[in-house]
């Protein structure tokens, strides 16, 4: 293909009104549902407006005369990158912070292939892999440095006149800053990859360890805690659903349930939280780090991802398995029963990271027998299935959880001699299309009640009494309670944080 000249100006100029045209329809609904229709309002558009095609001027200009080749490159990817991220915003309602970036990058093959869907081939094709084309086809005349150096203190000059004279609303912006920087593209996946990245780094630093514990006896001990996934509390029927999710459950004998509320609306903060002794942003010792350094025998079972950091000797991610028996969460109870008998230790913790209800196709996530609400969606964009086929397909992996719970419980049933405790907690809630929401992943301070309500199920062999009543538990009740039913006393330790009671039986 024959490249044509242009002047580096009118390259940086027609990609920053493409970037605008192209990427930025849900910038301007937004703006324009919330700001006032007056002058006013008028201006807080026109200014956004005016600093968004200024800023990707700069932005698109600089790269290419600095980089040249690598320069275009940069930008073709910044498109292809925009159409990915356009996409998802326009399918999948997301809120590109931090957080989202951090589902991104933790993401697997497996789980990143489920969104693929024609739609996402076009958006990629039209907005990313065209407009790459233009950029690598067209011979860029770089002019002069002293051009170079006026265009951009031009550039910044528009930038910080229009910034100052709008002192006035930076209120304004101020409050809808969340999201607005969150449709902006690229800077939004670009500036909150960085803040991930930053804030990874201090996670993955040595972390502090707890004082240690000690076992105070010899009974003979097992907690099994089922994590669950995208799990939101209002679809099980224990919990008051019209439909018959929990059709198992509900004929369990000491079977006790809470309302709790998670302390994030992602997998990664959701485990950590399960998992720690207190609401930080400090990396304390998880609790199996801590049961396994302390004596406890401790595994760890996942078809997830998401956990932090692991140090324990018995870790088996059954994501890689490839066959048939895996392809469901139940694998996950496979040999669980003669692994307490074997272990040769009195007490044992294990933990079950299951995936069965995220989405987007949670037709795939349980076995075709669980298929009893129809007809259901068996699209990735979610928001082109109706209301009935979105819920349908859904409730049937809570249908499936149910059948999963109450199969652990009878698997702990059958121990002899053991004392035996099974909690449940999900990790999240889980939008289904209410508000045009789909999925999780929107900041806690904004996120809607569907996306943070999750259900806590506890079942304890010896008897329901053992359990506190009235209470509402948060997830970090979960580290106090698992910690007195092991009989293992530590510094840490604190009983109101507890959900067990010590019932002697009068």
């Amino acid at each position: 293909m024959k490249q044509f000249l242009q002047k580096i100006y009118t390259v940086a100029a027609i990609l920053s009104v493409l970037n605008l045209l192209l990427f930025h329809i849900p910038f301007y609904t937004y703006v324009l549902d919330n700001i006032n229709a007056d002058f006013n309002g008028f201006i807080i558009f026109s200014s956004l407006v005016v600093i968004m095609l200024t800023a990707n001027f700069f932005a698109f200009y600089l790269f290419l005369y600095l980089f040249r080749i690598v320069g275009k490159a940069i930008t073709a990817t910044a498109f292809i990158l925009n159409s990915v991220t356009l996409y998802f915003i326009n399918t999948y309602d997301v809120i590109i912070d931090d957080s989202m970036m951090g589902n991104v990058f933790n993401t697997n093959y497996t789980e990143a292939t489920s969104y693929a869907s024609w739609a996402a081939i076009g958006y990629i094709i039209c907005m990313g892999i065209i407009p790459a084309i233009y950029i690598f086809f067209t011979k860029v005349d770089y002019s002069t440095l002293k051009r170079f150096f006026a265009n951009i203190g031009a550039s910044l000059g528009i930038i910080i006149v229009i910034a100052f004279g709008n002192a006035p609303n930076w209120t304004w912006i101020d409050k809808h800053a969340p999201v607005i920087g969150s449709l902006l593209l690229p800077w939004s996946y670009t500036v909150n990859a960085v803040r991930f990245n930053i804030q990874d780094a201090r996670n993955h630093r040595q972390e502090i360890l707890l004082p240690d514990a000690t076992i105070a006896n010899d009974e003979k001990d097992v907690v099994v805690l089922l994590i669950g996934e995208s799990s939101r509390r209002d679809h099980f029927s224990l919990y008051g659903y019209k439909k018959e999710t929990n059709p198992l459950l509900s004929k369990v004998e000491n079977l006790h349930w809470y309302n709790v509320n998670a302390s994030a609306t992602y997998t990664i903060a959701g485990v950590k939280a399960i998992l720690e002794d207190r609401e930080t942003d400090e990396l304390y010792e998880i609790l199996p780090n801590y049961l396994n350094r302390n004596g406890v025998d401790v595994l760890w079972r996942t078809t997830n991802w998401g956990e932090p950091p692991l140090h324990i000797e018995q870790y088996a991610d059954l994501k890689q398995c490839d066959a048939d028996s895996c392809k469901y969460d139940m694998i996950l109870l496979d040999g669980i029963k003669q692994h307490i008998e074997s272990c040769g230790n009195n007490k044992v913790f294990i933990v079950l990271h299951s995936s069965t209800s995220h989405g987007p196709s949670y037709n795939l996530k349980y076995p075709a027998e669980f298929e009893k609400f129809t007809p259901v969606c068996t699209s990735v964009e979610l928001s082109k299935c109706s209301n009935e086929e979105l819920i349908n397909a859904y409730d049937n992996t809570i249908l499936y959880t149910d059948y999963i719970i109450n199969a652990l419980i009878d698997t702990l049933k059958t121990l002899d001699g053991w004392r035996s405790t099974m909690i449940f907690i999900s990790d999240h809630g889980e939008s289904l299309g209410e508000r045009n929401l789909y999925m999780h992943g929107v900041p806690i301070n904004f996120a809607p009640k569907e996306q943070y309500e999750i259900p806590m199920i506890v079942w304890a062999s010896d008897s329901t009494e053992y359990v506190k009543k009235g209470i509402e538990p948060s997830q970090h009740n979960v580290f106090h309670s698992i910690l007195f039913r092991l009989g293992v006393d530590s510094p840490v330790y604190n009983e109101d944080m507890n959900i067990f009671s010590n019932y002697d039986g009068d």
